[in-house]
């Protein structure tokens, strides 16, 4: 065990840093939306299948070479009618939002990131694709990367601060760091922000979440009712509430979290935090610059 060993097991351990979060708050909860519709895989797209992942088909198989009309309605639900939903009840209370937006999906609805600007929500970039990184050459991930901000900036009217590349690569992280963004959430692997060596210093982890998403209605042994979903996370902002000092990641997703059902599950935990107290309702990129400000890395 005294070999180098890449990875870190330990983290903050059994004394977490205090974050200081503003307002004295108990838990820092972002809420993500996930927008990758017109960016899945997809023959329309020069892709060799049809996509496969996070639909209400669970188990969908790829198609090789054929449209899978269904699965594409799927996605096309959440662009035309979910995305506006999950604006409509955050925008009415107020809240802001991170969108992870893939550069491919944002570029096909101009209305869509309009109405995320008008928010004044954070648009970190997911990628210019919502494809599997794992297989992709080093060289033209990092070519999709660059072009992912190139097209971001154009259709947003800045650059992205922040990456979450989603299906990554082993290349992602090393890649992210020298797009020089200012954070990535590229990692499941602890509840606050944390730094990981850089070429150009410590670089910033602000963590996502798999659990606590939306994206357990599409997979087996996940949420398959509303009640289940805002159990849950009721459950998981009581238990950090009760900790303090923690951050909280809700993921959603347009197709998923927009049907009306969950979207009703949604609004019932916002209301359980409005009525709780204790939350700083943020974005990420205000996470990583209060990070940055109260704990910046050593040296």
């Amino acid at each position: 065990m005294t070999d180098p060993y890449p990875r870190d097991m330990l983290g903050y351990g059994a004394t977490p840093p205090d974050p200081h979060w503003p307002g004295n708050a108990r838990v820092a909860v972002n809420f993500v939306i996930n927008y990758e519709e017109g960016g899945e895989n997809c023959i329309l797209h020069g892709d060799l299948a049809s996509e496969a992942f996070l639909s209400e088909i669970v188990g969908a198989e790829p198609w090789p070479g054929q449209r899978h009309m269904n699965m594409e309605s799927i996605y096309e639900f959440g662009s035309r009618a979910g995305f506006w939903r999950l604006h409509r009840i955050f925008a009415a209370r107020g809240l802001p939002v991170t969108v992870f937006g893939v550069a491919m999906a944002l570029a096909r609805n101009p209305a869509a990131v309009a109405a995320m600007k008008e928010a004044g929500w954070e648009i970190a970039t997911h990628g210019l694709r919502w494809i599997d990184y794992r297989h992709v050459p080093e060289a033209e991930e990092r070519r999709h990367i660059a072009e992912a901000v190139r097209i971001h900036a154009e259709v947003t009217g800045a650059r992205p601060a922040g990456i979450y590349q989603g299906r990554t690569s082993a290349n992602t992280l090393k890649l992210s760091m020298e797009a020089g963004f200012e954070y990535s959430a590229d990692s499941y692997a602890d509840e606050l922000p944390y730094y990981v060596p850089g070429p150009d210093g410590p670089f910033l982890m602000v963590p996502y979440t798999l659990d606590a998403n939306d994206m357990r209605f599409a997979t087996p042994q996940g949420f398959n009712s509303g009640d289940q979903f805002f159990a849950y996370l009721r459950d998981s902002y009581d238990m950090l509430h009760a900790e303090g000092g923690r951050m909280m990641s809700v993921g959603l997703h347009c197709r998923l979290a927009g049907r009306p059902g969950r979207a009703r599950a949604l609004e019932r935990f916002l209301d359980h935090i409005a009525e709780r107290g204790g939350a700083w309702v943020t974005t990420r990129l205000a996470i990583a610059r209060h990070w940055r400000r109260h704990h910046p890395p050593a040296g």
